[in-house]
């Protein structure tokens, strides 16, 4: 069938960081309706446009640069789908790039990366414990769904580095599994803070098929990056 794939990064801040995974494809079904591009759709009794997010957000996470790939049933110019969902897109969702896909590509997460700010009280020692914590040959962690067991996350843990005022998290994500950034900030005594309503952010996620594991750059250069990106949007949202 003649059509097109695009991957459209995208922020996520605001009052929408609080939009549940589910409720977010909810707002890209209707952008796309509003926008009336011509979306293909999954087959069934209960059709639903061919949308692929390669990594869920977590509730109540800040999302600078997240993925999302759908798929339309004719061609069009990128230029044009993205400048029509920008103009459909509610506060607190903002459009960064778009470009075609193969139609046969999905993307598959290979990193993700994290922030999470600090005040000057709580990084005392912080950097010796992310020290004493990636020293450590295993880290178990218990989790309860879909069953409760207990999982090594060490395999996971690519990096932890502490700036002026934040806590940098670096995890590899594969095909059978990551560790999560909050279960981080318990094991290094900061999950209080996530509880009385701090906030974590997903800085960036890399894909396989567009850059390399090996090929990545360091954690607080990646940061850098993305406060590049940032002060290039045009009217960015208050996150």
């Amino acid at each position: 069938m003649v059509g097109d794939k695009f991957r459209i990064r995208f922020r996520k801040c605001g009052d929408l960081r609080l939009l549940s995974h589910h409720d977010l494809m909810r707002s890209f079904e209707r952008m796309l309706r509003r926008a009336a591009l011509p979306y293909r759709t999954s087959n069934g009794f209960h059709p639903k446009p061919r949308i692929v997010f390669p990594l869920s957000m977590p509730l109540g996470v800040v999302g600078l640069d997240e993925v999302v790939e759908l798929e339309l049933n004719q061609e069009l110019p990128a230029e044009e789908v993205f400048s029509r969902l920008a103009a459909q897109s509610p506060a607190g969702l903002e459009f960064l790039s778009i470009r075609q896909i193969p139609l046969n590509l999905t993307g598959q997460v290979c990193r993700a990366l994290y922030r999470f700010p600090l005040s000057a009280d709580r990084m005392t020692d912080l950097a010796d414990h992310c020290s004493a914590l990636l020293a450590r040959t295993e880290v178990r962690v218990q989790r309860m769904h879909p069953q409760p067991r207990s999982v090594d996350i060490r395999p996971y843990i690519v990096g932890l580095d502490v700036t002026a005022d934040a806590l940098l998290i670096d995890l590899r994500v594969t095909p059978t599994g990551t560790a999560r950034a909050d279960e981080i900030l318990a094991l290094l005594g900061l999950g209080d803070l996530l509880e009385a309503g701090g906030i974590l952010e997903r800085i960036r996620l890399e894909l396989h098929d567009e850059l390399a594991p090996s090929e990545s750059p360091p954690l607080a250069a990646a940061l850098l990056e993305v406060g590049a990106a940032a002060d290039e949007a045009d009217d960015p949202p208050d996150c």
